[in-house]
C-alpha cells in the first residue's frame, strides 16, 4: 500500500512587519489574527486519485488506501457515501484472525510502548529548513523560523537593519543579526543600550585651567577677570590691559597677573579712582629744602626755591617784586620805567591756542594810548600778545610747549601821549615753569 503525506511548517510572523504571514497549508484568519489550517480535501479537487482517499492533516493532508482499517474509522466517515452498502448478514466463515500492524499518522512513530509518539524532526535532522533558518519542533511536524535579528522573507532569513528603524538615539552600527548603539562625544550610553545621556565633563575631570561650564553634549571654558581664553579654548593667559588703551592710567600702567595698576611719578599721589594723579604741594606741606631767604614755589610734580628779587643798577627796589628806574637818572632815559617780576606754572603739552596771562595799565592818562608787545624771550614764536581793550592785552600760547622747561618773557606796555609828547614803557618779566607731565 502507498501512504502519501503532504505537510509544511506552521505559521510564522515576520519581524519588522505589521501583518502576520502564514506558511503553506495555513490561512490567516483576519478576525482572530491566527493562522488556521486549510482543509485541502475540500478545497483541492481530486486531491487523491485512484484507490486513495484524502485525509486532512494539520498543515497538509494524507492520501490513504480505501481498505486501510486504521484510517477508515476516524477519517472515512465523512466520505462513507463513496462505498457500496454492506451485504446482507449471512453465515460468517471461520477464517483465521490476522493482526494488522499499527500505522501512525505522518509526523509520529511507534515508541517502545507501541504508542504513536511525535517525531522530533529537528533533532533527527529530517527537516527541510533552509540553512539560514532554525528548526522548531511541533506536535506532528516542525516549523522553520529565524533567529532574533532576522526575518523570514520568501523562505530566506534576512538581516533586520535595526538602524533603519531608529533603534538607537544617536549613532547606530548594524551588524548581522544585531546592532550596536553608540553616542556622540560628550554623551554616555544609558543602561538600556539605546539612549544617550549628556556627560558633565566639568564634574568628572575639569578640562579647563580655570572655570568650566557644562553644555549639552560639550563644555565651555571661561577665564577669570583679567585673563583671556587662548586659541585652544581650554587654557587662560594673562590679559595685558595696559596694551589695550593708553587712557587706563593718567601716568603709567603696570600689568599684573589677572589685573593691572597705575602708578604716578614722583611728586604726585594716586587718587581714589586708582588712575588719576594729583600734584603734591610741597610748599603747603612744608616738605621742601628752601632756605629762609628763599620762597617755595610749587609747580606740578615738584617745587622751586625762588631767590629774592634784586634790582640791577640803575633800578631801585620799590617792593619785593618791583624795580623802578628814576626819571632823574640819565641812565634810565632808554629803559623801561618799571620792571614787575611775576612767576607762573603750566603743565606740559597744554592745548593751543590758550590764554595764559593778562596785563593791563593801572592808570589811564587823558590823551594816552597803550601798545602791548613781547619784548624778549619769544624766539620760538610760541606766544603772541592779543590786545583785548584800550588798556589791556592777553598773552596767548600758539604752539604746545613740552616740559620740563623754564621760559622767561618780557611783556612790554608802551604808553604814548600825543598831548604832552610823551612815550614810556613798563615791563612785566614773566617766568613760566613748564612741568614735565601734562597733569
Amino acid at each position: 500500500r502507498i501512504l502519501t503525506a503532504f505537510t509544511l511548517a506552521v505559521c510564522l510572523s515576520s519581524p519588522g512587519k505589521a501583518q502576520q504571514q502564514c506558511t503553506n497549508g495555513f490561512d490567516l484568519d483576519r478576525a482572530s489574527g491566527q493562522c488556521l489550517d486549510i482543509d485541502e480535501c475540500r478545497t483541492i479537487p481530486e486531491a487523491c486519485r485512484g484507490d486513495m482517499v484524502c485525509v486532512n492533516q494539520n498543515g497538509g493532508y494524507l492520501c490513504v488506501p480505501r481498505t486501510n482499517p486504521v484510517y477508515r474509522s476516524p477519517y472515512l466517515n465523512p466520505y462513507s457515501n463513496i462505498y457500496p452498502p454492506p451485504p446482507a448478514p449471512g453465515p460468517v466463515p471461520n477464517y483465521p484472525t490476522v493482526t494488522r500492524p499499527l500505522i501512525c499518522r505522518f509526523g509520529y512513530q511507534l515508541d517502545e510502548n507501541n504508542q504513536c509518539a511525535d517525531v522530533d524532526e529537528c533533532a533527527s535532522d529530517s527537516h527541510q529548513c533552509n540553512p539560514t533558518q532554525i528548526c522548531i519542533n511541533t506536535e506532528g511536524g516542525y516549523t522553520c523560523s529565524c533567529t532574533e535579528g532576522y526575518w523570514l522573507l520568501e523562505g530566506q532569513c534576512l538581516d533586520i537593519d535595526e538602524c533603519r528603524y531608529g533603534y538607537c538615539q544617536q549613532l547606530c552600527a548594524n551588524v548581522p543579526g544585531s546592532y550596536s548603539c553608540t553616542c556622540n562625544p560628550g554623551f554616555t550610553l544609558n543602561d538600556d543600550g539605546r539612549s544617550c545621556q549628556d556627560m558633565n565633563e566639568c564634574t568628572s575631570e575639569n578640562p579647563c585651567t580655570q572655570t568650566c561650564v557644562n553644555t549639552y553634549g560639550s563644555f565651555l571654558c571661561r577665564c577669570e577677570p583679567g585673563y583671556e581664553l587662548e586659541a585652544d579654548g581650554v587654557n587662560c593667559s594673562d590679559m595685558d590691559e595696559c596694551s589695550f588703551s593708553e587712557f587706563l592710567c593718567q601716568h603709567e600702567c603696570v600689568n599684573a597677573p589677572g589685573s593691572y595698576y597705575c602708578i604716578c611719578p614722583s611728586g604726585y599721589n594716586l587718587l581714589d579712582d586708582s588712575r588719576s594723579c594729583q600734584d603734591i604741594n610741597e610748599c603747603e606741606n612744608r616738605n621742601f629744602t628752601c632756605t629762609p631767604q628763599q620762597t617755595c614755589f610749587n609747580i606740578p610734580g615738584e617745587y622751586k626755591c625762588l631767590d629774592p628779587v634784586r634790582c640791577e643798577d640803575p633800578y631801585i627796589q620799590i617792593n619785593e617784586n618791583r624795580c623802578m628806574c628814576p626819571a632823574e637818572n640819565a641812565g634810565c632815559r632808554d629803559q623801561p620805567f618799571t620792571i614787575l617780576y611775576r612767576v607762573m606754572d603750566m603743565v606740559s603739552g597744554r592745548s593751543v591756542p590758550s590764554d595764559i596771562f593778562q596785563m593791563q595799565a593801572t592808570t589811564r592818562y587823558p590823551g594816552a594810548y597803550y601798545i602791548f608787545q613781547i619784548k624778549s624771550g619769544n624766539e620760538g614764536r610760541e606766544f603772541y600778545m592779543r590786545q583785548t581793550g584800550p588798556i589791556s592785552a592777553t598773552l596767548v600760547m600758539t604752539r604746545p610747549v613740552k616740559g620740563p622747561r623754564t621760559i622767561q618773557l618780557d611783556l612790554e606796555m608802551i604808553t604814548v601821549n600825543t598831548v604832552i609828547n610823551f612815550r614810556g614803557s613798563s615791563v612785566i618779566r614773566l617766568r613760566i615753569y613748564v612741568s614735565q607731565y601734562s597733569f
